[in-house]
Order: structure tokens, then sequence, then C-alpha cells
């Protein structure tokens, strides 16, 4: 595996959350010598609590094109090329990047799959029918703490998992998921690409590890130069960033980053 220059990180959140979200990791990271960045989707910005009691008008009209494309013009600026980290639909958003040729590295964590790899794991399709359920069109979807308990918590008590609710949760757009399914969403598994990382939590109920791990088998031609690494954590649900033991998995990632 080639060594990584880039001291710079930037962290994608996922879908119901925000940029919040990465503050441990993002302060993780910093005392290992990294300027770590950790920008939020376009409407996502903002307090999750007063996002949920106040949602942004312009939520609605946000997909993955527009979230792919916010971060392509926030990394065209920065002064290297960084190591992308991203965690659920951010980790898809990372997938996509690197494809694009915008990271020297990337790790998907728990991270939704890409057009043309099928899920069919139930767990996956009772999380998220709800989400890209066809009668609701591009409204606003507004999680409720027992849907987050079942896809995010499950391996948490419930008044835990409410509490991590009321911390991090925020409404979504759900264009953003639908766009998954759209031809956009496609990642080319033949061509050349830099080091990715696949990470995967055993209990994770709506992108359940063996969605990971098919993800993962879908690249072609792995040569020494083409390096595609797959690790899965054992008892961890979909809140495997924040649930206790968060920083055994961001260690991981940082003996990988650093070889």
């Amino acid at each position: 595996m080639k060594t990584l220059k880039s001291k710079t990180i930037v962290l994608v959140h996922g879908l119901f959350v925000n940029n919040k979200s990465w503050e441990n990791w993002k302060t993780f990271f910093e005392t290992k010598g990294y300027t770590v960045y950790a920008p939020a989707n376009p409407s996502h910005n903002g307090n999750p609590e007063a996002l949920r009691k106040n949602i942004d008008p312009n939520l609605t009209q946000v997909n993955f094109v527009d979230v792919v494309n916010n971060l392509v013009q926030f990394i065209d600026a920065l002064p290297e090329q960084p190591i992308l980290i991203g965690h659920s639909l951010g980790g898809l958003t990372v997938q996509k990047l690197m494809d694009l040729g915008k990271g020297e590295a990337g790790v998907m964590i728990d991270g939704a799959p890409p057009q043309g790899v099928i899920p069919y794991e139930w767990s996956f399709w009772k999380s998220n029918f709800t989400v890209v359920n066809p009668f609701k069109g591009n409204s606003v979807f507004m999680p409720t703490k027992a849907w987050f308990h079942y896809t995010f918590g499950n391996t948490l008590p419930r008044v835990e998992s409410d509490k991590v609710f009321d911390e991090f949760v925020v409404p979504e757009s759900r264009a953003i998921a639908w766009g998954t399914l759209k031809s956009y969403a496609k990642i080319d598994f033949k061509k050349a690409h830099q080091p990715l990382l696949f990470i995967a939590g055993e209990k994770d109920h709506i992108m359940p590890a063996s969605l990971n791990k098919r993800n993962y088998e879908a690249y072609k031609n792995q040569d020494s130069h083409r390096v595609t690494d797959f690790k899965m954590f054992n008892g961890r649900s979909h809140f495997i960033c924040g649930e206790e033991g968060w920083e055994e998995v961001a260690t991981y990632i940082y003996n990988w980053i650093k070889n």
C-alpha cells in the first residue's frame, strides 16, 4: 500500500444527522496532527434541535447530486487533496467522490450502496421504505424515536437511543435518498482508484454488514496499486461512529491511513 501524504481529512455525514455528529472524530484526528473539516450538506447546517423545530424551506429541493457537488466545490478549494471519511449516505458520497478522483484515500463506514449493488436484506427495506415511500414524493422525512432506535440505535437501550436522537437527529430530504437509486449513484468498479476501506457494523439494520461486503466485493482488477480493504466490527450498530467503542473504529482507520 502506498504511503498517504495528505494531512487533511474531510468527514462526510450521512442522512438524518448533520456535521455535529462528527465532533468527537474531528477532535480525535486533530490530536493526531491532521487538519480536519466536517462540512454540512446543503440545508443541514445548524443545531439539530433547532433544525427539527424550524425546517429549512429549501430542504426538499436538496438531492444527491447537490450533496456531491457541494463537497466537490469544498474539496477543490483545499490546498491539498484530502483523505475522505464518510458514514452511511456519507459513505456512498465518499465512494462517488473517489470515483471522481477527489480523494487521496476513501473510508466508507456503513455506507449506502451505489446503484447496482442490490440490497435484499429485510432490515434494509424495513428501515428505508418509510424514507423512499413513493407516495411521499420529495417531501421532508422527519424521523421518529422508534424508527431511529431500530435503524440506528438498536444496540442501545431505548432511553439512551432517545437521548442520541435529541442530540443529533435532523429532518431529511427524501430527494437525497431517492438519488441513490438513480444513474448518478453508479460507480465504475473496474477503473483504477486510490486506496479504499469499507467498514461495517455487524448489528447494523439500515446498512447491513452483508450489504457493505457486497459493495466492497464489487471492485474488480484489484492489485497492489488498487488497495481495497474491508473490516467488520462485531456488535456495532449503524451508530458505530458514536456508540461506546467508537474510538476503536477511529483508531483502526488512523492506523490504516498510516499503513
